[in-house]
């Protein structure tokens, strides 16, 4: 056995048999023993984005290690046919840098992993691109539209569709992408269903607003198999956590089209299995790949590639 397989199942070791309540104590003591400005990091870090939970040691408010627990008491089987089933070693040595990261706040194993070769997203090494039909869900200020058209040339797309909430965001779009051809824009949020809903504002940045239920700045919600009739080729998510309800709104251009899909695995611990699941039952010749191009503190930014056999190089 290799040392990365050896690691994966030495840490499902250090799990098995073990009670929720049990991991939570050792985590939490673990938590608690890192030092001072260590600990603020974490803290600060979760209060400005709390997609994973409270963690607050003063308050005595460990609601991010009992998330946590759960998951590695309840979901090893689940965690451990992911790990079987992804593409490549170095998206096996990152699903392995994750969880020891939730386990054990290692952040060294992480910070090696993390991807400076590619812009993020395009990843020129996972798949290649031709007269694509590519849908941007979140994309913000057009930045990963520019990052696509420049890391595959102009000519590597038939139409681009870019959705995004935001009004600001979405003004500074369509500055950024005046002159280029056949780029649809839509301020229009993507879910699994067509209604209405309203943006929340994140003071860090707008491209962490999220989506609630009442507020002032109404936006339209549209599912992808409702709003784009015509075959997509590729999809991008980062939504802020809204990803696994977008997906299930274009589930039938999934099972269908098969797209290559590049969606955002990080805003909460389930994604990290719950989204690959969902994906492979509805296309099961799917190839999944992990690439990390966030925080070694904590682990952001991953992107869950999943490219159809046929499609590999």
């Amino acid at each position: 056995m290799n040392y990365v397989d050896a690691n994966f199942r030495w840490l499902l070791s250090q799990w098995n048999g073990k009670s929720k309540s049990v991991l939570y104590e050792e985590m939490k003591e673990r938590y608690c023993s890192l030092p001072k400005e260590v600990k603020k990091s974490f803290e600060d870090f979760f209060e400005k984005y709390p997609y994973w939970g409270k963690l607050k040691e003063e308050e005595k408010e460990y609601e991010e290690i009992e998330k946590k627990a759960l998951i590695f008491a309840e979901h090893q089987k689940e965690l451990e046919e992911i790990y079987d089933g992804l593409g490549d070693y170095r998206s096996k040595k990152l699903f392995f840098a994750i969880l020891y990261n939730w386990y054990s706040y290692d952040t060294k194993t992480l910070q090696d992993l993390m991807d400076q070769t590619y812009v993020q997203y395009y990843d020129l090494d996972l798949f290649s691109v031709k007269e694509e039909v590519f849908v941007d869900v979140g994309a913000y200020i057009g930045d990963s539209i520019l990052n696509f058209i420049h890391s595959y040339g102009k000519d590597s797309y038939k139409k681009i569709y870019g959705y995004e909430v935001t009004k600001e965001s979405y003004q500074t779009m369509e500055e950024n992408l005046k002159g280029y051809p056949s780029i649809i824009l839509k301020r229009k949020a993507v879910g699994k269903e067509k209604g209405h809903s309203f943006v929340s504002l994140n003071s860090q940045s707008n491209s962490a607003n999220t989506l609630k239920n009442t507020g002032e700045e109404e936006v339209e919600v549209v599912s992808l198999d409702e709003d784009i009739q015509e075959e997509i080729t590729m999809i991008k998510m980062d939504i802020e956590g809204g990803e696994k309800d977008a997906l299930l709104g274009c589930k039938n251009h999934i099972e269908k089209e098969h797209p290559k899909l590049l969606i955002s695995i990080y805003h909460g611990h389930e994604d990290l299995w719950k989204i690959p699941t969902m994906i492979r039952k509805w296309y099961p010749d799917y190839q999944f790949f992990l690439r990390f191009y966030g925080s070694s503190l904590f682990p952001t930014e991953i992107i869950l590639y999943a490219i159809p056999k046929k499609e590999e190089f």
